[in-house]
């Protein structure tokens, strides 16, 4: 079961266990975050408001800190769209694609940072999407989080060996490039071969079998009730707004 998952510039996103999510049906978290992703529809008025609730939801849950570090990591790209918004139509628009992408950062780190890949195909399951895909879904999000320490594991190799030394100047970016290529390839070679054969060890012990039946059964309990009756409301809510 995978504990951690890889969002952004390939950071690692570790489990919130102190959250009050971390323990709630993954298939509530699910609403919560499809919740959230319809506040893009609101115009930037409203869209600030709901932001301001949904920090509020954020302290409750415990999860401010993980959300601002996952902004944080992509703020060169949040930025560039902003200076490009603003550069091509004008600020109004500027502003309002840059809160939207901060919602949505938030709503996937708040889904991603309480459950796990087990937890996430599991509520797929139970929305009847087909065993092989759900599957399919779990391990390749696991061979991302390879991916990345196989590019940390040759990089440090290549390194100890005298790559990513260039000396100063424009030579300096040409011999980047020239490291970042030396390091791409062997790294994908690497993950897929290991992600092959995560995948054969798992389909010679009957993971792919449509007939399988996970040993951990999903029960909704008081606070997942609590939370979904506010999602509903509130989903109703953005729906009137728009």
């Amino acid at each position: 079961m995978s504990r951690r998952w890889t969002l952004g510039r390939g950071r690692r996103l570790s489990l919130a266990r102190h959250s009050p999510l971390r323990m709630a049906d993954p298939r509530v978290k699910l609403a919560i975050g499809l919740c959230v992703s319809l506040a893009v529809m609101l115009p930037v008025e409203r869209l600030i408001a709901f932001m301001v609730i949904f920090l509020i939801f954020l302290c409750w849950a415990r999860l401010l800190d993980a959300i601002v570090g996952q902004i944080w990591r992509l703020k060169w790209v949040i930025v560039v769209l902003f200076l490009v918004d603003w550069w091509a139509v004008g600020l109004d628009l500027a502003i309002t694609v840059t809160l939207r992408l901060v919602l949505l950062a938030g709503a996937l780190t708040l889904f991603f940072a309480t459950t796990t890949s087990a937890e996430l195909r599991m509520a797929l399951e139970w929305l009847r999407i087909p065993y092989r895909y759900t599957f399919s879904l779990s391990l390749a999000l696991q061979s991302v989080g390879m991916l990345d320490d196989e590019w940390r594991a040759i990089k440090e190799a290549q390194r100890s060996r005298g790559a990513w030394s260039s000396p100063s100047g424009w030579r300096r970016t040409m011999g980047q490039m020239r490291n970042l290529v030396a390091l791409t390839v062997p790294t994908v070679v690497m993950t897929a071969r290991r992600a092959w054969s995560v995948t054969e060890a798992a389909y010679a012990r009957g993971f792919n079998s449509p007939n399988r039946r996970s040993y951990h059964q999903l029960n909704m309990h008081r606070l997942d009730w609590f939370l979904l009756a506010g999602t509903v409301v509130i989903g109703m809510l953005l729906l009137l707004w728009r």
